[in-house]
């Protein structure tokens, strides 16, 4: 049986991280959230690629720097698109770069790398047999893709050009939002909109796809920048998990609207979220001097 589609175009639907040592970044994320991860690329290949899966379905990926890259991990943001291609186009049109021309990953897809106008760099990818994530919002798994930015009102422009985003105030600020995707959740799982409702939830937050975190004017040297959230069980305990694996924490776990939420550094560097949903925290004031997006 052929499962739905979790996404339609314009919607995140994968991630990974581009590590140095992508073994010893697959054993770090292992001890941390239970993933369970294997090569995918085929015994002479120059790079690994470990692709990751928890309760028997992809959350993402562990992989090796492309050749010539410098030696920095990251974690890397893919939008589902119908065409890399043209959405290359619409990238340079609205005043983004292209960094890696559109190209086909065997029979998975086709993908290319992007940075928008303000250097964020992000990926699309145009599914064939691979469909994306297929555990999300569990704990170990993505939550949430996060636009780190000093200038929101340029990112509207280009975003709402390459995607048709718009924006949605939920009260603690603004998130990206896709209309039609809040249609899409609501016919896969008919109710889903009411059930929001009964949560508390902002009107219309079923079609927010990423969040938007303003870089502080204390941070004068953070870029521009894709980061991504997981959710957790516990967001203390993973702190001091990651510790124990190697790892760092940036942020100290805090309270936030709707959250128990904590920033976190792998033994490389490569630096995400890890969030506890916490609907007591839900009428609870932004900090905005403990907010160090990732």
């Amino acid at each position: 049986m052929t499962l739905p589609d979790r996404y339609i175009a314009g919607v995140p639907c994968w991630i990974d991280t581009t590590q140095p040592d992508p073994s010893a970044a697959a054993e770090f994320y292992a001890g941390l959230f239970g993933w369970e991860l294997a090569d995918s690329m085929p015994p002479d290949s120059p790079g690994s690629y470990f692709t990751a899966r928890l309760n028997g379905g992809e959350v993402g990926a562990v992989s090796s720097l492309p050749p010539g890259a410098p030696p920095v991990a990251t974690w890397n943001t893919y939008v589902w698109v119908d065409s890399a291609d043209e959405t290359a186009e619409k990238v340079r049109t609205a005043g983004g770069a292209v960094l890696a021309e559109p190209f086909d990953i065997f029979d998975a897809g086709r993908m290319a790398v992007f940075a928008d106008p303000e250097g964020a760099v992000f990926g699309v990818w145009q599914p064939r047999e691979h469909r994306g994530a297929t555990v999300v919002n569990e704990p170990g798994s993505l939550n949430f893709n996060n636009l780190n930015t000093r200038d929101v009102e340029q990112a509207k422009a280009f975003y709402g050009a390459v995607f048709g985003w718009e924006t949605l105030d939920i009260g603690t600020g603004e998130m990206w939002a896709l209309p039609a995707y809040g249609d899409f959740l609501e016919a896969r799982t008919p109710g889903m909109r009411a059930n929001m409702a009964e949560m508390g939830a902002p009107e219309g937050f079923e079609s927010v796809v990423a969040s938007i975190v303003p870089i502080p004017d204390d941070q004068p040297d953070t870029p521009a920048h894709w980061g991504v959230t997981f959710a957790v069980a516990d967001a203390d305990e993973t702190a001091a998990r990651a510790v124990e694996l190697g790892g760092s924490v940036v942020v100290a776990p805090f309270d936030a609207p709707w959250v128990r939420t904590t920033v976190i550094a792998d033994p490389q560097g490569a630096t995400f979220t890890a969030s506890k949903f916490a609907p007591e925290n839900k009428d609870l004031a932004m900090d905005a001097s403990a907010v160090r997006g990732a």
